[in-house]
């Protein structure tokens, strides 16, 4: 792919900045920043394409190339061409790990978590320095294109996309009330119509990719695909869940074992087997919604051996959606990959796929409520995948999405570049963290992080570019990587993790060399390496608080 004309490719990216400010579509401060780009921003001579792939609750385990039953050949067949990571980290939350993948920082510091005395969370906004990743590439000569959740704040093409299709009803994979095409409302989807959302973000993806080689050959794409699915409601077309029928009646007890077993002949997920904690339900109690849901719903991951048979049988059908929307979405996947060989764009792909959070212990009854006499999975229920088979999902570690324990923040990470690596099948035991996708993909496309942006100084991000990953592992390090959502807090630093669940708990230790299922806690033998690593913990927490303070 030759390079572009500095000056015809800054002419061109001011005319359509121009355009779109014109029409009310763009924000100011994006609209400056593409007006007068960075100085050096051209595009590098055969810059890959770029597309991430973004799963929604997605347990560790759920893949096949990670240890799972459900059959996901498309992912399994990027990740014998490309690269598994065994330790990447996410946020253990949605929002937050969206904001971290965009901006190439913790959430806290571009106010998208919760900051005491400060604008944040689902409601905060980032500061000006934070740009969100398709505004930065935009000056070395991409085109962005977002496809299904957005959970950011902003308007995708205020914040550098080209085209969006947002998905902002996340209560109904069929008949969706609240979606939008560009910013523009599209009418809401009738019941009982051919429409399902995973499909559907698919499809516009693939859209995206036949107008790009259409209209704009020469120029490299970054194409994000996001999907809701597996996040509840569980519900999935119904040949899609005949295919798993079954397939779990023999409970999570044993289908954990089984999983864990595959993992350690994969080499994946440490060195043990976590205990499943009978004891530890839903991170927050919806009493009524379990009522609602009837007898055979239960809140607590207990022995399967001591649920009744009806139990059982309706447990056993709610993993079977879930089954069906993993399955589903690698089908979907096919297709865009599909779209790309024939386009010949695979080869220099860069693509990543990942989950936002691990699997969800949260049970809930929201949307169009929860019909007893229906079908699980049909788009009359509510279900939610519960405690039991987030345990599952999460294998081989403790806790789901919330926590930051290793369930609730260890993901999947397959890397997928023909051109860019020369590894097949091969694993990375390296620990990173989402935090470290922007200064990679900025790398790969010959750009760095700027030291400024809309005339703001940059804080130095807590990332680093992954890129000599792709060719040794243990090529890169990290001092420490940090987390806190909701009161759970965790730093690593190398080997050595501490960990507490709400504000209240006392910090727990874990050697993960060892114990990377957080089995057998050090804390009280080691007190002198606690105290230091929450001391780092402090620092990081001022730190990121600090920055989300500024104005």
């Amino acid at each position: 792919m030759p390079c572009l004309d500095y000056r015809a490719a800054a002419t061109r990216v001011r005319t359509r900045a121009l355009r779109r400010a014109a029409a009310g579509l763009g924000s100011l401060l994006l609209f400056l920043g593409l007006l007068f780009p960075q100085p050096g921003a051209v595009a590098a001579a055969d810059s890959p394409n770029i597309v991430v792939i973004l799963a929604d609750d997605l347990g560790y385990s759920d893949l096949a190339c990670y240890g799972g039953e459900i059959a996901t050949p498309q992912l399994d067949a990027l990740a014998q061409g490309g690269l598994r990571f065994t330790q990447f980290y996410n946020t253990a939350r949605c929002w937050p790990s969206r904001a971290a993948l965009m901006t190439g920082h913790y959430a806290q510091a571009v106010r998208r978590d919760t900051v005491p005395g400060v604008k944040s969370g689902t409601s905060g906004s980032r500061p000006v320095w934070a740009p969100l990743l398709p505004a930065l590439l935009r000056p070395l000569g991409y085109r962005s294109y977002h496809s299904g959740k957005w959970h950011l704040d902003g308007a995708p093409l205020a914040n550098g996309f080209d085209h969006s299709y947002s998905l902002n009803d996340h209560d109904r994979y069929f008949a969706p009330q609240l979606h939008t095409e560009d910013g523009v409302p599209l009418p809401p989807v009738a019941p009982g119509t051919d429409y399902y959302s995973t499909t559907a973000i698919a499809d516009h993806a693939i859209k995206c990719l036949r107008e790009h080689a259409s209209q704009y050959p020469g120029r490299p794409f970054f194409s994000l695909l996001a999907f809701t699915s597996p996040h509840f409601p569980l519900q999935a077309p119904a040949d899609d869940i005949a295919r798993y029928r079954g397939r779990f009646a023999a409970g999570w007890d044993i289908l954990r074992e089984e999983r864990w077993q595959r993992q350690r002949t994969l080499g994946i997920g440490g060195n043990g087997l976590s205990a499943i904690e009978r004891g530890l339900g839903p991170p927050y109690p919806y009493p009524d919604a379990i009522r609602q849901l009837g007898p055979n719903e239960i809140n607590l991951p207990l022995l399967w051996s001591d649920l009744s048979s009806a139990q059982r049988e309706f447990q056993a059908a709610k993993m079977a959606v879930h089954a069906a929307m993993v399955d589903r979405m690698d089908r979907e996947i096919g297709r865009v990959l599909a779209e790309l060989r024939r386009q010949n764009a695979l080869e220099n792909t860069l693509l990543l796929f990942l989950s936002d959070n691990g699997a969800s212990a949260e049970m809930m009854v929201r949307g169009d409520g929860h019909d007893l006499s229906a079908a699980p999975g049909s788009a009359k229920t509510f279900l939610s995948l519960g405690p039991g088979w987030s345990s599952l999902a999460n294998t081989p570690f403790r806790r789901h999405k919330t926590w930051v324990h290793e369930g609730g923040i260890s993901t999947p990470l397959i890397v997928h570049w023909p051109r860019g690596i020369t590894a097949r099948g091969e694993l990375r035991h390296t620990p990173a963290h989402i935090v470290d996708l922007v200064p990679t993909l900025l790398a790969a496309a010959g750009g760095k992080v700027p030291a400024t942006w809309a005339d703001q100084p940059v804080p130095p991000a807590p990332g680093h570019s992954l890129l000599p990953l792709f060719t040794r592992d243990g090529a890169v390090t990290h001092s420490n990587l940090w987390w806190l959502h909701e009161g759970n807090r965790a730093l690593r630093a190398g080997n050595w993790k501490i960990v507490a669940a709400g504000e209240s708990s006392p910090w727990e230790l874990y050697d993960l060399a060892t114990d990377r299922a957080e089995a057998h806690d050090l804390a009280a033998a080691q007190p002198d390496r606690v105290r230091a690593l929450a001391e780092q913990w402090n620092q990081l927490t001022a730190t990121n608080f600090a920055l989300a303070r500024q104005k």
